[in-house]
């Protein structure tokens, strides 16, 4: 396949593979359902970022010294979907945390991530909570936390038999607890802290 430099030559109804998608060399973001394509928002609010950066500066501290490392998009995630031909996904979530180096490579992690975090806008929050939850749930996400800026609460889901579990959602005063790594807690009010 050539190189494909505008996204308006992409054909948006067929089934394309990680190896399309490495030909793609143009400004907008996308990702890749299933074989199919999904063009992302344009650049993250103020909220979204601040979030982002709270919860990447705990996680950073949190797991220095371990085996697990840290990522924010774009970081490409290439998940194992039974439901898929192989190869059909790839996401980039907003944080990810990775404890098997066996996933990581020079196109980013070829697996599950352990954990993801999907900060949530007012114009994506239908494929975060939907979308987004059904393929990470499908493809072994162990952890999945949706972060809501705009009612400033944090869900989070632990993967038991196959089905996502979630907590109460966590609001401002609150602290988080990590069900995958249960040494792990954060207050609320940091991850929202500026925004």
């Amino acid at each position: 396949m050539a190189v494909i430099t505008h996204f308006s030559d992409l054909d948006l109804t067929k089934e394309y593979t990680f190896s399309d998608y490495l030909q793609w060399q143009f400004t907008e973001r996308v990702e890749l359902l299933k074989g199919f394509i999904k063009q992302m928002s344009p650049a993250p609010s103020r909220k979204h970022q601040t979030s982002s950066q709270n919860i990447n500066k705990y996680f950073l501290n949190f797991f220095t010294c371990s085996s697990c490392s840290i990522f924010s998009a774009p970081f490409d995630v290439r998940l194992p979907i039974a439901s898929a031909k192989k190869d059909t996904t790839v996401v980039q979530p907003d944080l990810c945390i990775i404890c098997d180096e066996s996933k990581l490579d020079d196109y980013g992690c070829n697996g599950a991530p352990d954990l993801i975090v999907e900060i949530v806008s007012p114009n994506n929050s239908k494929y975060d909570v939907d979308t987004k939850f059904k393929l990470y749930q499908e493809a072994g996400v162990m952890e999945y936390w949706i972060v809501q800026t705009e009612m400033k609460t944090v869900l989070v889901y632990r993967l038991q038999n196959g089905i996502y579990v979630g907590s109460k959602p966590y609001a401002e005063g609150e602290i988080i607890e990590s069900p995958l790594f249960p040494e792990m807690t954060i207050a609320v009010d940091e991850v929202f802290y500026r925004v």
